[in-house]
Formats: structure tokens, sequence, C-alpha cells
């Protein structure tokens, strides 16, 4: 009963944030007012959370990790994959060296390799983190995308780093190639076996619905546990079970491409994922502030120990994490230097990164979940049985970077993304013209096709002729729209648009008299439900 009080507890806090955040005057970001009710819960609650990190991996990374691989422009990620390779790698490295030696120089009672340990784990970005900081800061797609990518990749590379870093610290010693080679296992086992599980679920699904049909509620679940088999799979042959959901979802993608399901499947899918993602990004962030009250006394007891003073913990939190910016910063404006100074044929363009762009893009780094989970992977003790040195307080100061770089990020991304000079970004719109284009003559074949079909040898035949031209001329008034230049396309969108409103007003218009009719015992309620989700079903086209 505890464990569901406080479950149910996490739930309702994330509910009540979304509200909490929409009558602030301020736009604070989402996840810190989750962390803040987490903290409330845990001084006013008797029940505690003993977090247990693999099961912490299990229940949340997975679907979520999926569900990003598996909306992440596709494009973007390919187009800039040199920024996002060198990020996710050399970003990673560059700091659990710089990093690892500042802290052990700062704080010496945290040896070495628990330094590096710490580096390692707050090297990396987090998408959770990164999507709910989009979410009330307008990002630039292209820098969005770049920022996706690599924390979608780091997370491998900061927590292999992080392993040998605590391997280092137990046995006393440390093998490059040892490392070397177990990254490239992680990396790649991991990779393989995401793309395998999708590939072959979706196939196997393809070919049960062909001879069975299609049920919703099995075809949503099914995409539900595509994640936890990729990484369950991964962690059982010791690969990385995070790097097989990423890749688990960026198959998923491709393989959505090519396949038949319902369009209702599709909708509920939708509403189903967007539901997870909101309940387990915030149950994260709720977790965090629940934990951070036990963090913090744990952090004071260490920092006493060593004669120190508590006043302390914040001042290394900030100096940390300032760190981490700085070097940041050195990174991204080395490497796109030369990256985003190029065309993609070569040449030299006039456009180099200006200083607001490469900060923006050191703030934006933020942490997350990724950070939580992995700092609490510490072992408790060394093989000679005497405690992990200074764990509780290298556990606080990594919660401390997540909570600062969360602040830092929503006060600094709005300034500095104010009239901010990026590359000019393609906006695609000749692609769009194009395949709206091609899809309405396609629809309109098909229309073609099946009213000769359907009206051949009927006495009635002219209704499907008249039906028929009634639904073309819709898609060629999209073609005509498409086709126009300058100002003439313009009034065509702005048509479009026009009637999309009006479409939408006249949709509310009618579920608001269905309703009114089952209020007033005029219609039945099964009925009733029908038409409202055929209603639905329009408006989110339109929507």
């Amino acid at each position: 009963m505890e464990t569901i009080t406080i479950v149910l507890l996490m739930l309702l806090a994330v509910v009540v944030s979304d509200s909490v955040v929409r009558v602030l005057p301020l736009p604070v970001p989402l996840p810190l007012v989750q962390i803040g009710l987490g903290a409330a819960i845990a001084s006013v609650a008797s029940i505690r959370v003993e977090l247990d990190p693999d099961i912490f991996f299990l229940l949340f990374l997975p679907p979520l990790l999926f569900l990003d691989g598996w909306r992440i422009p596709k494009e973007g990620l390919f187009r800039d994959k040199g920024i996002i390779l060198e990020m996710a790698l050399g970003l990673v490295i560059f700091t659990v060296l710089g990093v690892g030696f500042f802290v052990h120089w700062m704080i010496p009672s945290i040896p070495l390799p628990v330094a590096f340990a710490l580096a390692a784990i707050v090297s990396p970005t987090d998408p959770i983190a990164v999507s709910a900081i989009a979410a009330r800061v307008p990002i630039p797609s292209r820098m969005m995308h770049i920022l996706e990518g690599e924390s979608l990749l780091n997370d491998a590379s900061g927590l292999v780093c992080m392993r040998f870093a605590v391997a280092a610290m137990l046995t006393g010693a440390f093998s490059f190639s040892a490392a070397f080679f177990t990254f490239l296992w992680l990396a790649f086992a991991g990779i393989a076996i995401g793309i395998g599980v999708t590939i072959g679920v979706t196939r196997g699904k393809a070919f049960l619905t062909r001879r069975l049909g299609e049920e919703s509620g099995s075809q949503i679940l099914i995409s539900l546990l595509i994640p936890f088999g990729a990484y369950l799979l991964a962690e059982h042959v010791h690969a990385s079970g995070i790097l097989a959901a990423v890749a688990a979802g960026i198959t998923m993608s491709y393989a959505e491409n090519s396949s038949q399901s319902l369009a209702v499947t599709r909708v509920r899918r939708t509403a189903v994922w967007d539901t997870a993602q909101f309940a387990a990004n915030g149950a994260i962030f709720v977790l965090l502030g629940e934990q951070l009250p036990s963090i913090f006394w744990g952090a004071v007891k260490n920092v006493h120990a060593s004669g120190s003073s508590y006043w302390w913990l914040p001042v290394y939190v900030v100096v940390i994490y300032g760190a981490l910016v700085g070097l940041r910063f050195l990174w991204v404006w080395a490497s796109w230097r030369f990256a985003l100074s190029r065309r993609s044929d070569g040449q030299q363009t006039v456009v180099r990164p200006s200083w607001q762009l490469v900060a923006t893009m050191s703030f934006a780094g933020v942490r997350g979940a990724i950070t939580l989970a992995g700092i609490l992977t510490l072992p408790l003790f060394l093989n000679d049985g005497t405690l992990f040195p200074a764990r509780d307080l290298v556990i606080f100061l990594a919660a401390g970077v997540i909570i600062l770089s969360l602040v830092m990020a929503s006060i600094c991304l709005p300034k500095l993304l104010k009239n901010i000079d990026l590359p000019a970004e393609d906006t695609h719109q000749k692609e769009e013209d194009y395949a709206r284009i091609a899809a309405a003559e396609a629809a309109i074949m098909a229309i073609e096709k099946a009213q000769h079909d359907l009206a051949t040898g009927r006495a009635d035949a002219d209704i499907f002729t008249d039906v028929a031209t009634r639904i073309m001329e819709l898609y060629r008034k999209r073609i005509d729209g498409r086709m126009h230049l300058g100002e003439e396309r313009e009034l065509a969108v702005l048509s479009e648009e026009i009637e999309k409103r009006l479409r939408i007003t006249a949709l509310k218009a009618e579920r608001q008299e269905i309703y009114r009719l089952v209020r007033a015992r005029r219609l039945e309620s099964t009925i009733a439900s029908k038409m409202v989700r055929d209603i639905d079903m329009m408006e989110a086209r339109y929507g």
C-alpha cells in the first residue's frame, strides 16, 4: 500500500505541476516545478522511495529514449552527424578529463577515480530535460535537432567512462585497450540489437495483421513493449540498453513508413504515447525532488567528516557547473567554427558561429535523468569492505548540477535566443508543396478507379460519378493552390487557413450540439460517443 500511495502522490504532483506552470507569471521550466513538488512530498510524507537505479533505468529510460529516437527528425540527425558525434564522444571525453582533474584539485577528499566518475556522469546532456526546456523556450529547429541528437548518443559514452572510473577505484587498475573495446561492444551491439528487435517485431506484427486483421489495443501495446524488449536483451548480453532503445526508436520511424496501420490505431497510439511521455517525464523529476533531502543530509555528513563546512556545498555545485559550461563553450566554439561555416559541398560561407550561438549551445546542455540514475549506481563499498569514498558528496554534487543547469537554461536561453544570428535554415516549402501535389494527384487517380469499379454495371452509376466529382474537385483546388507562385500562392494558402478555421468552428458546434442532445436525453450515449469520435478525428485532421 505504501508503494502504491507514493506512486499515486507522484502522479498527482505531475498533474498539479502542469497547472502550476500555467499560472506562474514567469516562464519557469516544468522540471523545476516538479522537483519542488517532489521535495515538498518528501518533507510532509513519512513514506520514502528506495530508488533502485537498475529499476529506475528500466522503467523510465527505454520508453522515453525510444520515443525521442522515433520522433526526432532523421534528416537533421544525419545532416549534422559530424557535429553530433563530436559532441557525443569528443566533448564527453574532454569534459571527463577537464572536470575530473578540476574536482580532485578543488576537493582533495574526493579521490581522482571518483572525481572522474562524477565528471563522466554529469557530462551527458539529457533529451528529456532538453525537451522540457524547449517546451517553454522556443529553440531554433536545427539547434534543437543537434541537442537532441547529442543527448541521445552521449549517454553511452558517459556511462562507459563512469564504469571504468569506478572500476579503477575498486581495483586500482585501468586498461585503456579494455575500455576502448568494451565501448565498441556496448555501442555496436546495442545499436544492432535495437535495430534487430524492431525489424523482427514489426515484420511479425505485419504478418499476423495480414492474416488475422488489426486490433488497435494490441498494436499500441506492442509499440510500448518494443523499447523494453530491446533494452533488456541488450543488457542481457552486456551491451548498451540505452543505445538499443534509441536505435529501436529510430528504426521504428523507418518501419512506420512502410506499414499499413489503421488510421484509428495511429491516432490512439499517439495519444497513449503522449500520455506516457508526460507522466514518465514528470515522475523522473518528482523523484529527484523526493530524493533531495536525503541526498543533502548525506552530503552534509560527508563534508563534516572531512572537516569542511556544509556551506561549501552550493559553492562546489556552482563552480563545477561553471567548469562544465566553460569546457562546453570551448569545445563548441572550436568544433562549430569549422563545421557550421562550411556548406554541404565544402565551400566556405560568410556565416560563422557567433559567441551568442556558442553560448546558447553551452547553456542548453542541461542534465537530467541519466545523471541522476547513473550517479546512484555508485557502489556502497570498496572491494576490501570499506565505504566507497565521498559517495554521498558526489551524489549531491550531481543532483545540484542537474537543478542548476535547469535554472540557468531557463534564465539564460530566452536572453541569448533574442535576436540571435543563426545560419539560414531551409524551410522545405518546395518539398512540402511537391508532396501535397503528388498526394492529391494519387488521390484523384484512386478515386477515379474506385468510382469506375463501384459504378460498373449499376443503374445508379450517375450517383457515383457525381460524388467522385465533388471529392476530386477538392483535390484539384489543393493542386492549383500549391502550383501558384507569389501573391496567388499566398492567397491560396490564406484561403486554406480560413477554410480550416471555419471547418474547426463547425465541428466544435456539431460536438456541442450532440452533447446538448445527450443532456436533454434526446440522443443515446453510445451513438453520441461514436459521433463525437468521428468529429474528433476530423478535427484532428484540420488541427
